[in-house]
């Protein structure tokens, strides 16, 4: 019994730790400030983060394999500018869509296909993929464009009752949790899943046993662009509008959800269900300052940088205990 425990702590410690700290964070605001007891302000944290969890679903796959995708911020701004560009010259919202899905897949897929026949290091290669996604952002437009198609609109303003409770989300905030059910049928039951953290471990070792790696890292890649495509068209949805300047170093805020939710940088070691209670920890950062309402934005970075490295440090700990037992 004692082994099992030992067995369980050291392979689920990160998420639990991860898990615990969302909790006393949450419970810490809503004694502070009382309002955040109300179930809507919970909500919230799916409405005000639904895009930073679809960016970090994606970026947790190409963490896994020992990667990392820098260009998600550029691929939401890209996406917000041409969504609000083509809406605006009159194209149907049901073509503009689905181009952008194809656009945010072929965008990751051209970056695999750098990244794993170019020997290009996934750092550069997606560094270059930012820069050229966001200026393309720019080229389409210099300014905010807003979006005023209907279905949009309606999209942005139907709100959807939780039942038995007081409180709503509104029809894009579902897409994060869809897509988090998907992301854990891919990692838990494909062989998909199995062969990201095979090459996360060691990727030599996954060639020698005859593994798709190739074809894994360039599929990694190309789902982290669906689910920044997906995020750029909540990101419009929710604002309605399209601009360049449109999530600004959500890139980093993804990597600090994933590591905060237990994923190693290293590759081979973390969960999708972490990353969401990394994306928690931070909303909820996000909303205790807005409680306050006297301290500046900046401490969410500070926040959220500090436990980044209390994190990196735990999962450290963790991996000594576990090569050593």
């Amino acid at each position: 019994m004692a082994e099992r425990t030992k067995f369980f702590l050291l392979r689920y410690g990160p998420l639990l730790t991860t898990m615990t700290v969302f909790v006393l964070a949450y419970l810490a605001g809503g004694w502070l400030y009382p309002a955040m007891k109300n179930p809507q302000v919970f909500f919230n944290l799916f409405i005000n983060g639904g895009y930073l969890l679809l960016v970090s679903i994606g970026m947790t796959f190409v963490i896994l394999t020992g990667g990392i995708d820098l260009s998600v911020g550029g691929v939401i701004a890209l996406t917000t500018a041409a969504s609000a560009a083509l809406l605006k010259a009159g194209v149907s919202p049901f073509v503009v869509m689905p181009l952008m899905v194809i656009l945010g897949i072929v965008f990751g897929l051209t970056q695999g296909c750098i990244v794993h026949f170019l020997k290009v290091q996934p750092f550069i290669a997606t560094l270059m993929g930012l820069y050229f996604a966001r200026g393309m952002a720019y080229i389409i437009s210099l300014e905010s464009v807003t979006i005023k198609d209907s279905f949009y609109k309606s999209l942005a303003l139907t709100p959807i009752p939780i039942p038995f409770l007081d409180a709503y989300v509104y029809i894009p905030t579902l897409v994060g949790p869809i897509m988090l059910i998907v992301a854990i049928y891919l990692t838990y039951f494909t062989r998909f899943g199995r062969t990201i953290y095979a090459i996360g471990n060691n990727e030599q070792s996954a060639l020698l046993m005859g593994l798709p790696v190739a074809r894994t890292k360039i599929l990694v890649y190309s789902f982290s662009g669906l689910c920044s495509a997906l995020a750029g068209i909540v990101f419009s949805i929710s604002l309605l509008a399209g601009y360049g300047q449109f999530a600004t170093g959500t890139e980093l805020d993804a990597i600090a959800s994933v590591v905060m939710g237990g994923t190693s940088l290293a590759g081979g070691v973390g969960t999708v269900i972490g990353t969401l209670f990394g994306v928690l920890i931070n909303q909820t950062i996000v909303s205790i300052l807005q409680f306050n309402g006297t301290l500046s934005s900046w401490w969410t970075r500070i926040g959220v940088g500090i436990l980044t490295l209390i994190f990196i440090g735990i999962q450290s700990l963790f991996y000594i205990r576990r090569k050593h037992s």
